[in-house]
């Protein structure tokens, strides 16, 4: 990856996925105290990211000062698309695990080279689908998001030449770089061959398909892999404990880009005159105070826009930095609505440290739950996920709710471990490391491609939680099984223009 001395907007055939949305120069930034960490600082052009119709979402509006993997180009194939490996035989991308060997390219000089490249990571999620269409016959399904490689440099399936959605796109004017349908014969090698394009790879059409599903991205040792038969972009590499992610907001990557300008970006978008000040949304994508947040201090800024622009916002974490900005947020609560929620899955401190590498201990983030009760605030603690038979014992469930009730929480929300397609391979590699006894009930529990626990497991936990919460007064109404509950006061809920709230949402992103 190349980010010293970019300059944005550019065709670069090497920018990495995402960049097209940003201006300005780009400076990768490393330093003693976050060993092993990249900062790559941005200017970005827009704060403010609207949720797509088409999403699930029960809020409208959130601001990431922050962005990792999970936002460049991740999740966007068809899980049927098929991936040339290096064994000369070409397999469905839904098929690849981490640690298969693959066909990607290199450059050198000007010319690109086929070469062997592992598969480091594998993410799956659910997205609109496109299809591309080939003068070949060659046909992708995949996201709007998606790059492919031109003779012009890489391009999204989809974009716009100007506004918002400006970016390098697709067009009948473009022509993809492969060998395209016919694929390469088995018998003949291709490692170390030159590209060549001899196969009519002109684009004849992209078409949005109308409906969502199931797509599947990987990352790879070259940054790209070739997806039948013409070279794709990757997804943006994440850090090893974030393979391990259990929920949303587990985000200590190690390359992070900051958006270093996000406050003031933010203050002109609220200034518009067609701001309608709706709820915002911070940290349910991204934590808003990750460690980055204590080099950066962006969290202040964007605080203070939302509060002076009459906006509510909510703010969801994991960081114990929010500790610094109390005096601030109860500055903001005067003048509009907000609430505090902290994400708090593990109270066992070996445990927690093994699958949550990098995060506050258990005890950190309770006593931020306490500072904020001080402050004036009702604080939600998110119990979840539960992991079961590890966390969801009756003596480990009371502990933590006496633990989250003795730091002054107003309520809990609770949910099972949800394995989505993305994660569950990494969180049995977990499992088979840390406790290889409980593989086979893991297995029995989310079997195939499974993502949530059976129905009678969750009603079990519930039917064994609920009585504890009411015992120590955290009876807030429970989102895990009444997703479509407003929360009562205390506490300000916000209505965003779709029927759920804010900690609706953030509770399935878990």
């Amino acid at each position: 990856m190349r980010w010293n001395g970019q300059e944005l907007g550019t065709a670069d055939a090497d920018a990495l996925p995402g960049l097209e949305h940003l201006s300005g120069l780009v400076r990768s930034v490393t330093t003693p105290e976050f060993a092993g960490m990249t900062f790559h600082e941005v200017l970005a052009r827009s704060a403010l990211n609207h949720v797509p119709q088409t999403s699930a979402m029960p809020f409208d509006w959130t601001v990431n000062p922050y962005r990792g993997c999970s936002h460049a180009c991740s999740y966007c194939l068809s899980p049927d698309t098929m991936v040339l490996c290096a064994d000369g035989r070409h397999r469905a991308i839904e098929s690849l695990i981490v640690g298969d060997e693959i066909i990607g390219t290199v450059r050198e000089g000007s010319y690109r080279r086929y070469v062997r490249t592992p598969v480091l990571a594998r993410w799956a999620t659910r997205k609109p689908a496109h299809r591309v269409a080939l003068a070949d016959g060659t046909e992708l399904v995949a996201s709007g998001d998606h790059r492919f490689l031109t003779r012009r440099g890489w391009k999204h399936v989809t974009g716009a030449m100007r506004g918002e959605d400006q970016r390098p796109c697709l067009t009948t004017d473009d022509e993809l770089v492969g060998f395209g349908h016919a694929l390469v014969p088995t018998a003949e090698p291709i490692e170390g061959t030159a590209v060549t394009t001899i196969a009519d790879l002109r684009v004849v059409s992209v078409e949005p398909l109308g409906t969502t599903i199931d797509m599947i991205d990987i990352t790879t040792g070259t940054g790209d892999f070739i997806a039948n038969g013409v070279i794709s972009h990757n997804c943006f590499a994440r850090g090893t404990h974030e393979y391990l992610d259990l929920d949303a907001g587990h985000d200590f990557d190690s390359q992070i880009v900051v958006k270093v300008n996000v406050a003031d970006v933010l203050r002109r978008e609220l200034a518009r005159g067609t701001w309608r000040h709706e709820h915002v949304a911070l940290g349910t994508n991204t934590d808003p105070y990750q460690r980055a947040e204590g080099r950066y201090r962006l969290m202040p800024g964007i605080i203070s826009a939302l509060a002076e622009s009459g906006t509510p916002f909510s703010i969801l974490t994991k960081g114990t930095l929010l500790r610094r900005d109390l005096p601030l947020l109860q500055d903001a609560a005067s003048s509009v609505d907000l609430s505090l929620s902290m994400s708090i899955a593990v109270f066992d401190d070996a445990l927690q440290h093994s699958i949550e590498p990098g995060t506050p201990t258990a005890q950190a983030r309770l006593d931020t739950v306490r500072a904020a009760t001080d402050a004036g605030f009702a604080v939600t603690v998110f119990l979840m996920p539960v992991l079961p038979h590890l966390t969801d014992t009756i003596p480990a469930i009371d502990e933590a709710l006496r633990r989250i009730r003795d730091a002054g929480a107003r309520r809990v929300i609770f949910g099972a471990l949800h394995l989505r397609p993305g994660v569950k391979p990494w969180f049995l590699q977990w499992l088979e490391r840390e406790h290889p006894e409980l593989v086979s009930s893991y297995r029995a529990l989310y079997p195939g491609a499974a993502a949530q626990a059976p129905k009678a497991y969750r009603s079990w936990l519930a039917n064994r939680v609920r009585p504890l919460v009411r015992r120590y007064g955290l009876d807030g109404r429970l989102e895990e099984e009444q997703p479509r509950v407003r929360p009562p006061q205390p506490g300000p809920v916000i209505r965003t223009g779709r029927s759920q709230t804010a900690d609706a949402a953030a509770a399935r992103l878990f």
